[in-house]
């Protein structure tokens, strides 16, 4: 028995029905991006690891990117994120655009991680970014645009929360706890990495990073302050926002929430589930220095990510992909016989000139044949042209959904369909 090729491990197959549901996502990221102003862009899939190296921390460059040396003995990898990108997009014709710039992206990712349910090593991801602005209510957008899919895609504020803290905050805070600037890219990563360690664990890293057994006592206090973020006026600003905008219930604050990566200055949020495992959505924040550190003049940015995979598990299990996987054509003509298949092609053509899109069964076969085949590829209307309607200039129109059947004039029948298909 021959042996299928099977696809790579961490990459998906995407059929039509999966290909639905990913269309349904982007088109909505889309519609969202866009109603609050930002503009469509992309990147090339492939980047030089120097891009990401001194950028995004050493777990993403040494542990999950796809690093390969190209014949011209340059190191590349398959892009595993995009904000480094985006950074150098924006240093390179720094001084021909209009700032502030609101650009989003939706396209393929990788990283060499260990494949899961909602994890895999080949993915799509949604970025948005505003470059420019420095304030906090900058940051509240791009918020509000995570709260605003959050609630279209029809989740409730109790099921899904977007968790803020703030980087400058808690930098504030660990220097009050005589946390060296040098150790606080470490303390950082300890507090990204308290739900992900047991307690026993978390000490241990604690320890290893050089933290006194008095500043980790101190650095759990501060942790566990639900009223920190009132001692920051930008935070407080963030909220004051959020309250404008109209999302206030999707926000809230939390100390846990610190993001890995390297690059991040200010406010950082990730969206979370809340009823059941805590799954995280999304995440990103404000980054000042990237566009610098990758050669151009210093400039401002905020924005989030969101990978397709989790985002997919969740939508199914919460009941909310509401999405048609069947035929992207409501109307099939059938056939009747051999000698009129060029009749029901050209009856398909002229209802496609009509506005009405239409596919035709491809070569004769039994109606009932083809009916199954309406079934099961949900189109909305079959149409049965026989000796008899030809001589009547009339078609039997089906309408699958009401199971109803009449007769319809050729004239009238572009008509008819727009009406049973609204």
């Amino acid at each position: 028995m021959k042996t299928t090729v099977q696809s790579l491990k961490g990459t998906r197959d995407f059929y039509p029905e999966d290909m639905a549901v990913r269309s349904w996502l982007y088109n909505t990221l889309a519609d969202i991006s866009q109603s609050f102003g930002y503009q469509e862009w992309d990147a090339p899939f492939l980047e030089k690891i120097e891009l990401y190296a001194a950028k995004s921390g050493e777990e993403l460059v040494k542990e999950q990117s796809f690093v390969f040396e190209d014949r011209g003995g340059d190191l590349i990898t398959l892009r595993p994120e995009l904000t480094p990108s985006l950074a150098r997009l924006v240093a390179a014709r720094q001084r021909e655009l209009a700032f502030p710039l609101r650009w989003w992206s939706f396209g393929p990712f990788w990283r060499y991680e260990r494949p899961q349910k909602g994890r895999t090593r080949e993915f799509f991801q949604w970025n948005i970014d505003m470059i420019g602005p420095n304030n906090p209510e900058s940051d509240a957008e791009l918020a509000a645009v995570a709260a605003t899919f959050l609630k279209r895609v029809g989740f409730q504020p109790g099921q899904v929360q977007i968790l803020a803290n703030n980087r400058r905050l808690m930098d504030s805070a660990l220097a009050d706890l005589g946390v060296t600037a040098d150790m606080r890219p470490s303390v950082f990563r300890l507090i990204d990495r308290r739900d992900k360690l047991s307690p026993p664990e978390w000490e241990a890293f604690a320890a290893e990073i050089g933290l006194t057994a008095e500043q980790l006592g101190g650095l759990k206090r501060t942790l566990d302050d639900p009223d920190l973020w009132q001692r920051s006026e930008e935070f407080r600003r963030f909220f004051d926002a959020l309250e404008k905008l109209g999302v206030r219930e999707w926000v809230r604050y939390d100390s846990r929430i610190i993001r890995g990566l390297d690059y991040y200055t200010g406010t950082v949020f990730e969206a979370k589930e809340m009823a059941r495992g805590g799954r995280s959505i999304l995440g990103g924040g404000r980054y000042d220095n990237l566009v610098q550190a990758v050669g151009g003049e210093p400039v401002s940015a905020v924005g989030f990510a969101m990978g397709d995979v989790m985002i997919g598990v969740l939508l199914q299990e919460y009941g909310l992909i509401k999405v048609n996987t069947g035929t992207p054509a409501p109307v099939l003509v059938t056939v009747f016989d051999e000698s009129s298949l060029l009749d029901s092609y050209a009856l398909a053509a002229e209802l496609r000139r009509a506005g009405v899109a239409a596919a035709v069964y491809p070569e004769a076969a039994k109606l009932p044949k083809q009916l199954k085949y309406a079934d099961r590829m949900a189109f909305r209307a079959v149409l049965i042209a026989g000796p008899d309607e030809q001589a009547a200039g009339t078609v039997q129109v089906k309408d699958l959904a009401n199971r109803t059947q009449e007769a319809v004039q050729l004239k009238e029948l572009p008509a008819y369909l727009r009406k049973i298909l609204a």
